[in-house]
Parts: structure tokens; sequence; C-alpha cells
């Protein structure tokens, strides 16, 4: 890489970021992201432009707003760090080109969804949809070469040149991938709401992976709803014995239970706990697709490699 690009890339994640958090913070309350202008959210006080630098304002004045004193989640710097992160490792990735625009692009999305699911259970329709397109779109200029760009292209012979070939095949593997991706999501919803009678996913995780789909196609999409199912139920099984651990000590000390009884009354009070908890799936979904979309292929061509 070279260092004053690769610097600059970082300075524009930043920048990006900063946007990032604008857009975490008003789009799920449905206000404009262009005006008006950055405001602290406990006061509302104008952010002067001075006190908007991205990373530095937050440290300098310590994570506190300069008006009211009240502090500001570390979230707005972490954004800002990671945004600008990811620009950096698309960069390092794909050099500079589209796909690697293509990935910043991505990364932006979906850190914008993952952060703002976590804090909202949202997925906004204004990140998700036009997420999709911008995919179908990119996969026009830098190749999906997914499933039907490596098996069409043998048994269909079109009358356009190589050139136009390839872009046609690849948006083809974008659609699928979008396809493939959603109905994978609204499949498992719609099990999940007749075993259990509650709805597990919303649609707003059904277009998320449509957006997924159409950025990584069918094959890395597969990988990210599996990966993604592992790590949530890893996070839902670890949140279950955390509660049940806390509750069975707090029941010991404060009610003088036996640990038997105290146990097994915990583990009612955990498994209760978990049924009712809505799990924001979409972080999960969303780190496992930029997982997929810079380790993804080599994951399965060493996966293949041992079949």
């Amino acid at each position: 890489m070279d260092p004053l690009l690769a610097s600059g890339i970082f300075a524009f994640g930043l920048l990006f970021g900063s946007f990032l958090n604008v857009c975490i913070y008003r789009l799920p309350r449905g206000l404009s992201v262009v005006w008006p202008g950055s405001a602290c959210p406990k006061c509302s006080t104008p952010i002067k432009f001075y006190d908007n630098i991205p990373v530095l304002s937050w440290l300098i004045l310590r994570g506190r707003c300069r008006r009211c004193n009240e502090s500001i989640s570390i979230r707005y710097m972490l954004v800002e760090l990671l945004t600008g992160a990811m620009f950096l490792a698309c960069y390092a990735r794909f050099g500079l080109s589209f796909s690697a625009l293509k990935c910043c692009v991505f990364a932006f999305l979906l850190l914008a969804l993952i952060f703002t699911d976590a804090e909202t259970k949202l997925l906004p329709n204004k990140l998700t949809l036009p997420g999709i397109a911008v995919g179908l779109l990119f996969s026009v200029f830098v190749p999906v070469n997914d499933l039907l760009t490596s098996l069409l292209p043998d048994a269909i012979s079109l009358p356009v040149s190589a050139h136009v070939q390839w872009r046609f095949f690849s948006l083809l593997d974008s659609m699928l991938g979008a396809v493939v991706g959603a109905s994978f999501i609204y499949g498992a919803g719609a099990i999940y709401l007749r075993w259990r009678g509650v709805q597990g996913m919303g649609f707003g995780d059904v277009k998320l992976m449509a957006m997924v789909g159409s950025f990584l196609g069918v094959r890395l999409t597969v990988l990210t709803i599996f990966a993604a199912t592992l790590a949530g139920s890893f996070f839902g099984v670890g949140t279950v014995m955390l509660v049940w651990i806390k509750r069975t000590r707090r029941r010991m000390q404060r009610n003088q239970e036996p640990a038997s009884r105290a146990r097994r009354r915990a583990w009612q009070s955990a498994q209760l706990v978990y049924r009712h908890y809505q799990m924001p799936f979409g972080v999960f979904l969303g780190s496992m697709a930029i997982l997929s979309l810079f380790f993804g292929s080599g994951f399965l061509h060493w996966y293949w490699g041992l079949m």
C-alpha cells in the first residue's frame, strides 16, 4: 500500500463514519440526515465544527458535551474508527479499484445496519432497499463470479461479446444471491413462527440478507447465514447461562435457598427471559457478512479442499 494514499483513505473513512453516526441516530427516528446540523443528543445544542472532528473531538472533550457536560456514547468514536479501518482494509484487499469502492460501500451499509439494529432493533428501509439496488448495480462493473457465472457460459451461448456476457451473468448471480438470501431468512422466520407461535425474525432481516446476497452472491450469502446462525446460537446459550448463574447466586444470597432449588428456579427464570428477549439478529448477519467479504472465499476454498 502507498502510505500517503492509505492515510487519506483512512481519514476519508473517518469522515464517512461521522456521517454514519448521524444515520444511526436519525434514520430509525424518521429524521433527516441532512438538516439540521449535528447537535448534542442530551441538550440539543448545535455542535461547532471544531467539536465535530472525527475521533479527536471525542477524545479532547473526553466524551462529554462542551455545553451541558453530559456524557456522549463511546459508540460515536467507535463507529468512526471502524469505518476508517474498514475503508483501509478494503483498499489493502482490493487496491485502488472498483472492487475496493464496492467493498467500502458494502462495509458502510453493514456498519450502519449493525449498530442501528444493536441500539433500536430496527433495520431501516432507507439503508436496506437502496443497498439492494446498489449491490445489483455494482455487479455490472465488478464481477460476482458465483454459481451462474461458472455454469451458464458453457451451457448457453449469447450473441454478444464476452465483455457484455460476463456483466449479464454477474448481474444474474447478484439477483440470485438476493433471492436466496431473502428466501432463507423468510423461510426460517416462517418456520419459527409456526413452531413457537411468535415472530422470530422480521422483514428487516429479510431485506438485509437480500442486500447481502446482491453484493456477495449465493455461496458467500449461504456462508453468512450459516455463520450468523452459529454466532447467534452461541450468544443465546451464553446469555441464558450468564443469567442462570447470576440469578442462582442472587437467590442463594438473598433468599437463603438451597443450591439445588436455587439453580432449578433460576434456570426456569433464565429460560423465560430468553424466550421473550428480542435478539438483534441483524447484528450477527451483518458481522458475518463482513467476515465473508474478506475471508469467505478463502474459507470455502480450504473447506472444499478437505472434501
